[in-house]
């Protein structure tokens, strides 16, 4: 099987429909990922049929949980899941943030050459970015524990907006989140070719003061 049927197969299992221009943009995203990755270690992961499952499909697992509108994808690294939403939906908006400048050039080419235009880059320390404009979602992949997540982001969440953390086994993430937040569902996610638990973990902080 070629990685168009990997992506292909794999979106079928869990339910996702991608245009066949989407699916060429991801395969297109893989190319460019594992020809950086030789000379800037943007993953661990080197063999691009891998790349497929373990960082498309992945990214893709959390989409029918999510919601339109500006999203921040923290900590994105190589642009998962950003990179790899933005190209599935095309009218959700996406700030690509992270502070590796390698990672963050990178990413500047990926919107070049795959011709997104609703994702943009920066390269800052979330705690220290500062926004015109809040978030109605934000969203991490092993950016830091679920705490310290949502302690460093929430000057960045409107007023009615939610937080996605993508995570592994969820119930090491729960205990000592700020008091005022909540969880507001825990989604076991199953990842075509992944052996490894995934889960994504919702929920909202709207008692929180915004500085």
């Amino acid at each position: 099987m070629n990685l168009s049927e990997d992506l292909q197969h794999g979106c079928e299992q869990m339910g996702i429909a991608l245009s066949k221009e989407a699916q060429r943009a991801l395969l297109e995203y893989v190319a460019l990922l594992h020809k950086w990755n030789k000379v800037y270690n943007l993953t661990a992961i080197h063999d691009p049929q891998q790349m497929v499952s373990n960082h498309l499909l992945d990214s893709l697992a959390v989409m029918p949980y999510l919601w339109p509108g500006r999203w921040l994808d923290v900590g994105s690294g190589a642009g998962l899941p950003g990179v790899v939403l933005a190209v599935a939906q095309p009218s959700w908006q996406f700030v690509l943030l992270d502070s590796n400048s390698k990672k963050t050039s990178f990413l500047q080419q990926v919107i070049i050459e795959l011709g997104l235009r609703n994702a943009v880059v920066c390269c800052s320390r979330v705690e220290k970015w500062k926004s015109t404009e809040r978030f109605n979602g934000i969203i991490s992949r092993a950016f830091s524990g679920l705490s310290e997540f949502i302690e460093k982001t929430r000057h960045l969440m409107d007023e009615q907006g939610r937080w996605a953390a993508m995570k592994g086994i969820a119930e090491r993430e729960l205990a000592n989140i700020p008091h005022e937040c909540r969880v507001e569902r825990v989604i076991a996610l199953q990842v075509p070719g992944l052996c490894a638990a995934r889960s994504l973990i919702l929920g909202n902080c709207k008692g929180l003061a915004r500085t």
